[in-house]
């Protein structure tokens, strides 16, 4: 039997059921797709206690993976993060045909960096990882995920984006009219930023990456101020007149008095390669099948 090409994913949450869309679509996958998604989403609900379960989580687990046919998933749990760190059920593995070829999905915590270590050719990760890690810092903004590779030093890393998802929101650039007003600005946009100075409010693991899709010219005069804990993101950048969030509709957002500007750049899952462990048949052939019909985010050849 073929040893299976596999791929690094994420284990929970909006990217890995974007992950789990494509693949649906290219491997007749859709009903176990679905299985996972609302399994994923049930256990989510319980840890956040808005649902309450039946069955411990080991019984709950059990029941999740004990995979009858290779086409079944794998579950397994994982110590999270929130208060008290319950354990949560999490996705592990999955195997399935893409066009003749076998294809394992794994679960890692950091797809991107399981990439960057060489354990996969392929895997699907947060497009903001790859920004916050290795894109370089230049003096002009980083507007689209179709010019991520251009700024990766190919002595840092191997890793290359393919293609995105699509399952984009914005980091969006959010401001009060009072803030608008000091510097003069009608429009809320790189323009105004450029002008002003002063605070802006961002999460503070999204600096690298604020630097990058603003440009480092656009950053002279500015600083950087961080919400704090428990506080919520819009009503923080209220305070401070400037902010950079991601947004859907910006409707929270108006409704702390913010105008809500330019959508600075994607926040959305992407297919990246190892180009240094992408060089077999099988691997290329997985890449082109799940890359095909990619929207515009789709990366030029290299």
């Amino acid at each position: 039997m073929t040893a299976p090409v596999r791929v690094a994913v994420p284990r929970k949450g909006r990217p890995l059921e974007a992950v789990l869309d494509r693949f649906a679509a290219r491997a007749d996958a859709t009903s176990v797709a679905d299985d996972v998604v609302s399994t994923l989403r049930y256990e989510k609900a319980v840890t956040k206690d808005e649902q309450t379960a039946d069955r411990g989580v080991y019984d709950r687990l059990a029941a999740y993976s004990e995979p009858a046919e290779p086409r079944e998933p794998d579950f397994t749990l994982l110590r999270d993060a929130r208060a008290g760190k319950p354990r949560r059920v999490v996705f592990d593995s999955l195997t399935l045909d893409v066009e003749g070829t076998p294809v394992q999905l794994v679960g890692r915590e950091e797809p991107f960096r399981a990439l960057r270590t060489h354990e996969f050719a392929l895997g699907f990760d947060s497009a903001d990882l790859v920004l916050e890690e290795v894109v370089q810092l230049e003096p002009e903004p980083l507007s689209t995920i179709a010019d991520l590779n251009d700024r990766i030093d190919p002595h840092d890393t191997d890793v290359r984006v393919v293609s995105g998802l699509g399952d984009t929101v914005y980091h969006t650039l959010l401001a009060t009219p009072a803030a608008m007003q000091s510097v003069g600005a009608e429009e809320l946009d790189r323009a105004f930023l450029a002008a002003y100075e002063g605070d802006v409010c961002i999460s503070p693991r999204y600096e690298r990456l604020v630097r990058a899709v603003l440009g480092t010219d656009a950053t002279e005069g500015v600083e950087f101020v961080y919400p704090d804990a428990g506080r919520e993101e819009e009503a923080a950048i209220a305070d401070v007149g400037v902010g950079v969030y991601l947004t859907v509709t910006g409707s929270t957002a108006r409704e702390h008095g913010l105008e809500v500007g330019e959508r600075l750049f994607p926040s959305e899952t992407v297919l990246m390669e190892n180009q240094s462990e992408a060089g077999g048949e099988d691997v290329q052939a997985v890449k082109r099948a799940l890359a095909a019909d990619a929207d515009e985010t789709a990366i030029p050849p290299q």
